[in-house]
């Protein structure tokens, strides 16, 4: 039992690698008045995350830049008491005033965006442009997926003021959808890359994330022994080099290059959902062997620390 809930932490940095997200909708159908804002307006917003996973870290990026008061809840990641209340076992999770679900960490950032954008629009009517389509992957599996999640749903008028180009936004949506189809898929082959780096990467997971002592013992050793072999089956899925940190560094550095030498971020002057999104994914690595090598050997390191700064000081909220 206990070698299967360890199985279960692959969640804790991967927050399921290969799959996406799925969103709910979780409002109450028979209300004469939008509850999902507050009477000033505002939002209450709380994530319920596994701090170490890159969906999780994209919220977190999104909020934080923007300057979005946020409650968190971490999730326990092999019990996962704290969102037993939700069918939807996955994170992120964000409840909107505790009568809206959000579920997938694009549909997440695009919808919490569109109502920032336009406030006339709530939040309920915005998450019912992200419909659900189930399908069945190669793999026999059941998946959830959004063909609207990249999409901010706006008017001509705001679509013009927010995106002057239509190449501006083309381009951001195509690198927000490679952070979730490639980047992703890099971060556990190169954290899990050897036993040592496994192991440190379990004492960080336990460490920031919510365990018993028990448990965290059993995450620790077992957790880490098995994510050195689920990653090896990773970077064979992906068709990734003998050597992963060489993906990661071609990944980065092709971002690097998109964003050119006139450019502080790929949304110009200031980081757009992109930067975020990509920032936001790469940033679950610190502290680890992974960082500190990615940061040595490719050009990421002064957009990442503008990135840090932007974030950290709140630079989008208005």
């Amino acid at each position: 039992m206990r070698v299967r809930r360890s199985l279960g932490l692959a969640l804790a940095l991967g927050g399921g690698f290969g799959l996406y997200q799925a969103v709910k909708i979780k409002a109450l159908q028979a209300q004469e008045e939008d509850t999902t804002q507050t009477s000033d307006g505002t939002l209450k917003l709380t994530l319920y995350q596994y701090k170490t996973c890159p969906f999780c870290s994209k919220v977190r990026a999104f909020l934080d830049f923007y300057g979005l008061p946020y409650e968190i809840v971490e999730v326990n990641p092999v019990m996962r008491q704290e969102i037993k209340w939700s069918s939807y076992r996955k994170v992120p999770i964000l409840m909107v005033n505790n009568s809206l679900q959000l579920n997938d960490s694009s549909v997440i950032i695009s919808a919490i965006r569109t109502h920032l954008i336009n406030k006339n629009k709530n939040m309920a009517d915005i998450i019912r442009c992200y419909p659900e389509m189930k399908s069945v992957n190669d793999r026999g599996k059941e998946v959830t997926e959004y063909t609207n999640k990249y999409w901010l749903m706006l008017d001509e008028v705001d679509t013009t003021t927010v995106y002057p180009e239509k190449e501006i936004q083309k381009e951001e949506m195509k690198w927000r959808r490679w952070a979730d189809d490639w980047l992703v898929h890099l971060i556990s082959p190169n954290v899990y890359r050897t036993t040592g780096e496994a192991l440190a990467s379990f004492d960080y997971i336990v460490h920031e994330g919510k365990f018993g002592t028990v448990e965290g013992f059993f995450a620790k050793y077992v957790g880490a022994a098995a994510m050195f072999f689920i990653s090896k089956m990773l970077k064979a899925r992906h068709n990734l080099q003998d050597d992963v940190r060489q993906d990661l560094y071609k990944a980065v550095n092709d971002w690097v290059t998109a964003i050119g030498k006139k450019r502080k971020f790929m949304g110009g002057d200031n980081p757009n959902l992109a930067d975020l999104a990509v920032y936001g994914v790469l940033r679950v690595m610190e502290g680890l062997q992974a960082y500190d090598d990615m940061m040595s050997n490719t050009k990421i390191k002064h957009w990442y620390r503008r990135m840090e700064k932007a974030t950290t000081s709140h630079e989008g909220q208005c």
